[in-house]
């Protein structure tokens, strides 16, 4: 768990001197739960507005408490959800529509009150992003993102913009890359996605096409659970494959 010092200002408001800590202090806090963590890290979400230490009349940073919890909400919603900066700020400015909830993937359709179907594309739509800022959800630059177009790794979405699934491909694209792995090696794992997502449309395409709407309903619900159950199996082939051939 983050610790932090009780008490001080909100992002960047005036509180007491002495709880304002440096941004070394901040890294050392919160490298405890995010190893990876740097201050060039910590730079780029100030520039991006998600987090607004004070200044000292030497420009000196200086963070309160709930600058550092701050922090370490946003690393947590990257981390776990893979939720592009603009969602985050969302989140954080109380705009969510849920809040203090993560949203549900909006690729899904959801059941109303009535059981009717409720196409989750709209809501897909709506929380597009722009490609300048998947570049900076990911990380990376321009060169990188043609790369990964390029080999079909990454593609906009129909009318534009990129969903919140395309984030999430992104920044393990990029996490991967850290460790050697180019767009290339990554080939084979896309088409075997696509022969995955195949199956998946067999299955559920005849309950999609029922004129019953709780029926259509289920069919998202059985995507979904089929999806999860994919990702499941090809984690627990990998790790059977590594083990066998490491042991």
């Amino acid at each position: 768990m983050l610790r932090t010092p009780t008490g001080g200002a909100g992002n960047g408001a005036a509180g007491p001197v002495g709880r304002l800590v440096s941004i070394g202090t901040v890294l050392g806090q919160l490298r405890d739960e995010f190893p990876e963590v740097t201050i060039s890290k910590i730079r780029f979400l100030e520039a991006e507005g998600l987090v607004e230490p004070r200044r000292t009349p030497s420009g000196y940073r200086k963070f309160s408490p709930d600058d550092i919890e701050r922090l370490a909400r946003i690393l947590r919603l990257q981390r776990d959800h893979y939720l592009p900066l603009k969602v985050i700020r969302e989140q954080l400015d109380g705009r969510a529509a849920d809040q203090g909830r993560t949203p549900a993937p909006s690729s899904h359709a959801e059941a109303d009150a009535d059981g009717e179907a409720v196409d989750g594309r709209a809501a897909s739509t709506a929380a597009r992003i722009g490609r300048a800022e998947l570049l900076a959800a990911a990380e990376v630059d321009e060169a990188q993102l043609a790369e990964w177009e390029s080999y079909g790794l990454i593609a906009e979405a129909p009318g534009g913009g990129f969903d919140a699934e395309t984030v999430t491909v992104a920044r393990l694209v990029a996490d991967l890359g850290r460790f050697g792995l180019e767009p290339r090696h990554l080939r084979a794992m896309k088409a075997a996605a696509d022969r995955e997502a195949g199956l998946v449309e067999q299955v559920v395409a005849p309950l999609r096409r029922h004129r019953n709407p709780q029926t259509r309903a289920h069919a998202e619900a059985t995507m979904k659970e089929l999806a999860g159950l994919s990702v499941r199996l090809h984690e627990a082939l990998v790790q059977t494959a590594l083990g066998v051939r490491l042991s």
